[in-house]
């Protein structure tokens, strides 16, 4: 395991990326436990590197993580540099406490910080509570990916 000798902070990361990859109906091609992985792979990596373009953030409440963000920066396919949210995640306990909205407002801040003028984030197209709290928070879809899974060739 990638994340194998993780630390507190490291276990409560893995914690809310496997909370966050089962809180919503994925397709079915697409498995919670590699989503999960993915995401702490990448957020214990940012902690780890100490990367100045990639940064981690846990909302913490009494001593206690309730939320975790990941935002790095990166440029889109059309060469605009900008910030993008890799990860925001909440515990079930915290959830609808304005913890997100936090984390969300956190990620604008440390864009505009740096000089971006466009921050963006993926999210599942069944993941309609996220959707609707992304909107409510100003975000807006841009594009749709479509997916086909293909059997391999004979």
């Amino acid at each position: 395991e990638a994340l194998a000798g993780a630390g507190e902070p490291e276990r409560a990361l893995v914690e809310l990326a496997r909370r966050l990859a089962s809180s919503f109906d994925l397709p079915p091609w697409r498995r919670p436990d590699d989503i999960a992985t993915a995401d702490a792979r990448e957020m214990v990596e940012a902690v780890r590197a100490a990367l100045p373009g990639s940064e981690v953030f846990v909302a913490d409440r009494g001593g206690v993580c309730v939320g975790c963000l990941h935002v790095l920066e990166t440029t889109d396919f059309f060469g605009t540099p900008h910030a993008h949210i890799s990860v925001l995640a909440t515990t079930v306990a915290a959830e609808g406490s304005g913890v997100g909205r936090a984390l969300l407002d956190h990620a604008e801040a440390w864009a505009r910080s740096r000089g971006h003028s466009l921050l963006t984030l993926n999210v599942f197209a069944a993941n309609e509570r996220a959707r609707r709290f992304y909107e409510r928070a100003g975000l807006l879809p841009e594009m749709l990916k479509y997916t086909k899974p293909i059997s391999p060739a004979p």
